[in-house]
């Protein structure tokens, strides 16, 4: 018989969690672990730093689908727009691998100092990372499995 996999449980809290900050970002919790799987990322990092950056997506320059603040810079209004949120979902997760981690960039601190101009950007991030990691969706049956 087929059975149907079980869903990864960080899509389901992650797609609640957004949901619950009503973020344009909510349909994509899958891309975001994925990538983050792919470049070996803690899965809640790009959508925390989209938190901090952005407030989830919700203010960003218009149409650029840039809700990280991605190439652009300090006291800029615009900068590099993608296609669509997985595109920038996909490249900001291939850019922190490879032009953070793989250069010895070391914790959100090493990332922090290369990424953004603000010293306390790093707390923001990690406080989105804490945020995400011990939510409890308020719809409770969210993260209800079947078997």
């Amino acid at each position: 018989t087929f059975t149907q996999p079980l869903q990864d449980s960080r899509i389901t809290r992650l797609k609640e969690f957004l949901r619950e900050y009503q973020s344009p970002l909510e349909n994509t919790a899958d891309v975001f672990v994925d990538a983050a799987d792919r470049n070996n990322l803690d899965w809640r990092l790009v959508v925390a730093i989209a938190g901090a950056e952005s407030t989830f997506g919700k203010q960003v320059p218009t149409e650029s689908y840039n809700a990280w603040g991605w190439g652009i810079p300090t006291g800029a209004s615009s900068g590099i727009a993608f296609s669509d949120w997985e595109h920038g979902i996909n490249t900001v997760s291939e850019g922190l691998n490879k032009n953070y981690l793989l250069k010895g960039a070391a914790g959100l601190d090493g990332i922090g100092a290369i990424y953004a101009a603000s010293p306390v950007w790093a707390q923001h991030v990690q406080y989105f990372m804490n945020k995400i990691e011990n939510f409890i969706p308020s719809n409770k049956n969210a993260l209800a499995m079947s078997l």
